[in-house]
């Protein structure tokens, strides 16, 4: 790899980083190709990105963009992207999908280092669709036990003149 591509790349992730709210490194040792597609289908479908990369041209990007750096040995591949809880699913699911081959190693959240137990925690949460859902949900049981009961007087009613 020539340098100049070397430098277009450190300058493509350091921008990618300086948007992301989440970044996790995992390793991915053992994985086929086809392993690897579907997990990066999951990443498209989820706006979240995943790219394996020399992790001196990550540490680099990871400077410029001013995140906490994390040790980074052996194979890595790395997941980021806008929204948080769906990269900490993506990665959680793949994990749990191909136990031997894939682990979570280390994230950063909005730039900071965590901890397992917060991108497990983070992986548990409801998408936003999900939570959309439930508000919606929240929302509309009033005008939907108002109607049930007025349903439940016009049978009533109906049954007693009959």
């Amino acid at each position: 790899m020539t340098r100049d591509k070397k430098v277009d790349i450190v300058n493509e992730l350091t921008e990618e980083f300086k948007n992301a709210n989440a970044l996790l490194v995992c390793d991915y040792k053992g994985m086929t190709c086809g392993e690897l597609e579907s997990i990066r289908a999951k990443a498209l479908e989820s706006n979240s990105k995943l790219r394996v990369c020399k992790n001196s041209l990550v540490s680099l990007a990871m400077k410029n963009a001013e995140i906490d750096e994390v040790e980074l040995v052996n194979t890595n591949i790395f997941v980021w992207g806008e929204d948080q809880i769906a990269v900490c699913k993506l990665a959680d699911d793949a994990a749990t999908q191909f136990k031997e081959k894939f682990s979570i190693k280390s994230g950063l959240l909005e730039g900071k280092v965590v901890d397992m137990a917060t991108i497990e925690a983070f992986a548990k949460l409801p998408s936003r669709e999900e939570l959309m859902g439930m508000l919606l949900s929240v929302w509309t049981a009033p005008a939907r036990n108002m109607a049930t009961g007025l349903d439940n007087l016009r049978a009533k009613l109906e049954e007693e003149s009959a």
